[in-house]
């Protein structure tokens, strides 16, 4: 169960703040997504570009990284959540706290997991149809500002796409056991209209997570603004930046 105020991370500031993105998603986002409240508390951001000829690995190399420099604010949405309380689990001194943007799933068995079956599909599509051919059907059944990013970010990792949304897919989200023991405090963001990354997940990994806040926004929001869901999930974790202290007068 979370607690009934709010909570802090495992100091007064964090080090550094990791933003990981999604599955097929890129930096370009995940920088959208956080900047603006990184900005406004004062904090330094790496937006990690994920390697999509390993993923998971490349986002644990970055978290590892990272974190010589001191806690870590890791920020990840869908996959990228995922990753994050995973590395938190196994490094809670090198945390401070978690933003988990967009839980897709909980548990190994992924049979009916929305995400897990789209990275599947279109990665076959990808490899039978080729980039632009499966853009172009994507654009036509997506919000433009999603049509966007994904044909930004589908291009950028081309022609190692396929094997990146493949790892997606055969993914093992973290488990009920790990979440209802993780010792850092989780601030969730779900989406209450997105089929992928169903609002019902984040509510789990809420009612597991110890120190939990689920705070819920809409697709048109994000879509509106990305930085959204920096704006909705630091505030639990981070006090805003102090202004600078007025001069004192002179003798």
């Amino acid at each position: 169960m979370s607690r009934s105020g709010p909570f802090r991370g495992s100091g007064e500031r964090p080090a550094v703040v990791v933003a990981l993105p999604g599955t097929g998603s890129d930096a370009d986002f995940a920088r959208r997504a956080f900047e603006p409240a990184c900005v406004a508390a004062d904090l330094r951001l790496i937006a990690v570009e994920p390697d999509p000829r390993a993923v998971v690995a490349g986002c644990r190399r970055a978290l590892d990284e990272a974190s010589r420099s001191g806690p870590v604010l890791v920020a990840g949405i869908s996959l990228g959540a995922a990753i994050a309380v995973e590395w938190a689990a196994e490094q809670p001194d090198s945390v401070y706290g978690v933003v988990a943007a967009l839980p897709a799933w909980t548990g190994a068995d992924t049979t009916e997991c929305p995400a897990t079956l789209s990275a599947a599909v279109t990665a076959a599509q990808l490899r039978a149809d080729g980039l632009e051919a499966v853009i172009e059907r994507m654009t036509a059944g997506s919000p433009a500002w999603l049509a966007r990013a994904l044909a930004q970010s589908w291009r950028t990792h081309w022609p190692e796409l396929p094997t990146a949304l493949e790892e997606a897919a055969t993914y093992s989200w973290p488990v009920p056991e790990l979440l209802a023991t993780l010792p850092v405090p989780v601030s969730i963001v779900a989406a209450v209209d997105d089929p992928v990354h169903p609002v019902a997940v984040a509510q789990r990994w809420h009612d597991l997570i110890p120190d939990a806040r689920l705070h819920r926004i809409t697709l048109d929001e994000l879509g509106a603004d990305p930085g959204t869901l920096g704006a909705h999930g630091f505030p639990d974790l981070i006090s805003p930046a102090l202004p600078p202290s007025p001069a004192l007068p002179r003798d």
